[in-house]
């Protein structure tokens, strides 16, 4: 049997028991949509994350750009955002109406380059999306000044941090809003499709609420353009409330299975993750080399899946961008040359770590033909 990237089957076998009474309470109570799981989880998910307030939709690419609609972005404005991380901030955007305006991204970190976001801001910007990429937190102290200086909002893609936090501030608190999957494999996910969006301005909250029901400011009544029907159900609501408190266990399994493999793997020609702090919460482990279609293809024939996050950066992508000159992006680029994601879950073992592990020592070791 191959080792998956993601096994949701142990995974949700170590916390069966607690399914099936979350999702046996929905049933006896008969109330499937906006009821009070979706009002429970919203305040403790909210509450873990350090926002005064959620507004649960129904997947986090929904949340990215009902939050750009809440923010005022629409048709002729421009969206600052990434190009390596797998179309969904870029979907998200040309949903809302807008363009997106790709910024490169640090080589370290693969996450926004600050520097590279200042020089890339336009008259026509109007917000920056920044994703936290693979589980590592973005640098927000230096992403927020850039914006803060242009005067935009940012919206934080945090559907691969759950539970991240730097300098004690989780994720999904430091921008205007911040934005959630629950997609099945993310660090907390629904058994479906779910997403949400965190924010402590009230305001925001509300237009979101509205976005999110057609844009109803009554029951049956539009009150405001570009509403739709968005939500997340009771039982999926129930679900991430189950599994919400053991997040942080979660997590801390996943930083020491990153640890175990960027220890094994010291002095090889790849690039892996350097940072195991609280800001880092493996959603995904990835390493970088020149020789990643090699490698991926001798772990598969070991029965190791790996896997690619993501082999075509955004602005390479259908529809074509109207300017005539594609953005540079050179670090970018590289990256999505080199990306190999190695399997990573809370319920991997130390055996299937090591087995992983001496895999890609050996491969490296193995004299090239």
């Amino acid at each position: 049997m191959a080792l998956l990237i993601n096994d949701l089957k142990r995974h949700h076998d170590s916390i069966a028991a607690e399914l099936r009474a979350a999702l046996e309470r929905v049933l006896a109570r008969g109330w499937y949509i906006l009821g009070p799981e979706v009002e429970a989880f919203e305040r403790e998910f909210a509450q873990a994350c350090g926002a005064a307030a959620g507004v649960t939709v129904a997947s986090g690419t929904d949340a990215l750009e009902l939050a750009l609609r809440a923010l005022g972005v629409g048709p002729g404005d421009q969206v600052a955002t990434v190009a390596n991380a797998g179309y969904y901030g870029t979907a998200a955007i040309r949903a809302a109406g807008a363009e997106p305006l790709y910024v490169d991204v640090e080589p370290a970190s693969m996450n926004m380059d600050p520097g590279a976001l200042a020089a890339a801001l336009t008259p026509r910007a109007k917000a920056a999306i920044v994703t936290h990429l693979y589980g590592q937190m973005a640098d927000m102290p230096a992403l927020l000044e850039v914006a803060a200086q242009a005067g935009i909002p940012v919206v934080e893609d945090c559907a691969q941090a759950h539970g991240a936090a730097r300098a004690g501030r989780p994720a999904g608190s430091w921008g205007a809003a911040g934005c959630f999957s629950f997609y099945p494999t993310k660090n907390l996910g629904a058994l479906g499709d779910g997403g949400a969006v965190l924010t402590s301005d009230a305001a925001l909250a509300e237009r979101l609420r509205r976005f999110r029901q057609y844009g109803w400011t009554e029951k049956y009544r539009v009150g405001i353009p570009g509403g739709r029907n968005s939500r997340l159900d009771e039982l999926q609501a129930a679900v991430l409330r189950a599994k919400l408190p053991h997040l942080a266990e979660w997590n801390r399994r996943r930083r020491a299975i990153a640890r175990a493999y960027s220890e094994a793997f010291r002095g090889l020609p790849l690039r892996a993750p350097e940072n195991f702090g609280d800001d880092y919460v493996a959603h995904l482990y990835v390493i970088r080399t020149a020789r990643r279609d090699e490698l991926k293809a001798a772990l598969a024939a070991q029965g190791i899946v790996a896997e690619i996050h993501y082999p075509v950066p955004d602005h390479w992508q259908l529809p074509p961008l109207p300017q005539a000159k594609p953005p540079a992006l050179p670090v970018t680029e590289q990256c999505s040359r080199q990306v190999l994601t190695l399997p990573c879950f809370p319920e991997l073992t130390r055996a299937e770590v090591e087995a992983v592990s001496r895999s890609v020592v050996e491969f490296f070791e193995k004299p090239k033909c």
